[in-house]
Formats: C-alpha cells, structure tokens, sequence
C-alpha cells in the first residue's frame, strides 16, 4: 500500500494563497481515491475534500467550496490542495489519506473511516 508525506504547510496571513501536496509512494497511486481533512486542537478531524481515482470527480466541504481546489497528478503520485483566500479558521493540521474502496472509478469519499492511509500531517496557520 502507498504511503503519504503531505508538504507545503506554513505560516500565512489572512488573504493569502497556498497549494499543500502530498506525494505518495509504494504503491499505485491511480487505484486509490485521495482526499484533504484538517483538525484543529479541540476538535474532531473534518472533511475538506475529496477526489476520485480518475481525478475527474470532486466534492468539497460547504465552508471550503468554491476557496479550495483538489487535484491530482498520477504521473507524479501527487495529490495538490489548492487554497485561496485563507482565512484564520482555516488554520489547522492538515492530511492527506488515501481511500479505502478502490473498485470504484469515480467515487468520491467524505467520511473518515472511508479512508484507511493517513499522512502524517502538515500544520498551515493563517494570520488575520
């Protein structure tokens, strides 16, 4: 199975753009449909968006839609959140996971437990 090492995390101010990733390794990276969630201290880990295997499917949270882009790159095993206009709830711990159910080639998936590969998180802090 693939492993996940998400990057591009950082400091920002309110306004701002930044494009995370996560690159994979050690497996297929086509067979799996990939997704964003992020966890703020306190509270639980909630869904950001969601991207089928094939890429051409995507589903996004009400409070992000329309601000952040999911995308993905198979040649490069990569998975790209997109996000503009950050603002301070926005500041979280961010991951990547990798989907349990790969049958399917054009599902997308919101809840956590359809995710069964975690990456180890990247920290975004958005300063008003």
């Amino acid at each position: 199975q693939v492993q996940l090492v998400e990057s591009g995390g950082g400091l920002v101010q309110a306004g701002d753009s930044l494009r995370l990733s996560c690159a994979a390794s050690g497996g297929t990276f086509s067979s799996y449909p990939m997704g964003w969630f992020r966890q703020s201290p306190g509270i639980e880990r909630e869904f950001v968006a969601g991207l089928s295997r094939s890429g051409a499917n995507t589903n996004y949270a009400d409070i992000v839609k329309g601000r952040f882009t999911i995308s993905r790159d198979n040649a490069k095993n990569t998975v790209y959140l997109q996000r503009n206009s950050l603002k301070p709830e926005d500041t979280a711990v961010y991951y990547c996971a990798a989907g349990r159910f790969t049958t399917e080639y054009a599902a997308t998936y919101r809840y956590p437990n359809q995710y069964n590969i975690w990456g180890q998180g990247t920290q975004v802090t958005v300063s008003s």
